[in-house]
């Protein structure tokens, strides 16, 4: 991390999910786009000062962000590190980068994803309504969870996924930066969590169980993510208005086979599942 740019937290999420799906339609490494505000319109946001300059802002906290993650193990009277480091871009050119004189003068800024992140990206996909994320973009936690239901829930072959929701490798390991003073609490923030997830997904195949220790996942093959994003007057509810787009269709986001968090972790999963760690 530069030493000047703080590490990525809250909205900033939405910039990798964005320049994911982007890469993939382009079907290139290398991303191509107007302006930074083309990501305000995608995901419903304002498209006023505020917005913008945190975007800005954002694109340089995602840029300057290295993940380190891993394990340091003592088997028998040896001592084992297994580290590693992931970084989402190779480099940026954007229309605020130093040497650019006006956006006039150079109208396409350009973003190669780090090898390591496109190659995930392309050989993992997963479907995440974009409707959702844009409803979702104020809410981190909720935003985190969704992503982390959808990725598991994509991946889930035959037999159901039981998480413990507390405890070594749980669920409060993988959706939190920090230590929730107490396991009841955690578990009815998850309760709560998922609730709203499915107020967006009715068909979201994620239960609890009944003492709620257990988060049991099934396969959502059949009933994925994008089916949450229907027409009025359907037996599912209406998105909040900050999802809606003036009447526009709603569209896929293919985003990464991780989800992204406040702090600088989205891929550790693929390499170091047990080590993966998100924000809240």
């Amino acid at each position: 991390m530069h030493y000047e740019t703080p590490v990525p937290f809250g909205q900033d999420r939405l910039i990798p999910i964005w320049i994911a799906t982007l890469a993939l339609r382009q079907k290139s490494r290398t991303v191509r786009f107007e302006s930074a505000a083309q990501i305000l319109d995608f995901f419903r946001l304002s498209p006023d000062g505020y917005h913008y300059r945190r975007i800005v802002q954002g694109f340089q906290r995602i840029f300057a962000a290295t993940i380190f993650f891993g394990s340091e193990d003592q088997p028998g009277n040896n001592a084992f590190v297994d580290w590693a480091r992931f970084h989402f871009f190779d480099d940026m050119h954007l229309w605020f980068s130093p040497g650019r004189e006006s956006a006039s003068d150079n109208p396409a800024n350009t973003i190669t994803l780090s090898e390591a992140f496109y190659r995930e990206i392309d050989e993992h996909r997963i479907p995440v309504e974009r409707e959702v994320v844009a409803a979702l973009a104020h809410a981190p936690g909720i935003l985190d969870f969704y992503l982390w239901v959808v990725w598991k829930s994509w991946t889930v072959n035959g037999v159901q996924a039981r998480i413990a929701i507390v405890g070594n490798g749980g669920l409060n390991q993988q959706l939190g930066s920090k230590e929730y003073s107490l396991d009841r609490r955690f578990r009815h923030t998850v309760v709560t969590w998922l609730r709203k997830v499915k107020a967006f997904w009715p068909e979201c195949p994620a239960t609890i169980s009944d003492d709620r220790r257990l988060l049991i996942i099934s396969s959502s093959r059949n009933s994925p993510a994008i089916q949450s994003a229907r027409p009025p007057g359907t037996n599912s509810p209406r998105l909040p208005a900050q999802a809606h787009d003036r009447g526009a269709p709603a569209e896929r986001t293919f985003t990464q086979d991780r989800p992204l968090s406040n702090c600088p972790v989205v891929l550790a999963q693929a390499a170091r599942p047990s080590t993966a760690t998100l924000g809240d």
